[in-house]
């Protein structure tokens, strides 16, 4: 019943990956090490989005 407020842990984790990816976009033509940086923290958030993927099928 209170499911309704219960917070999705893929939607979270998919839009902390987009922000991190618009960002590293975003420096990408200022900074580069700096946008580098970013893009492999969205690495990692999009690597705990397809385990959790995996362990919502199981």
């Amino acid at each position: 019943m209170f499911n309704l407020f219960k917070k999705d842990p893929l939607k979270q984790l998919t839009k902390q990956y987009d922000q991190l990816m618009e960002e590293s976009f975003r420096l990408s033509k200022t900074n580069r090490k700096l946008a580098d940086q970013k893009y492999a923290e969205a690495d990692v958030i999009m690597q705990k989005m397809v385990d959790l993927k995996k362990t919502q099928k199981v």
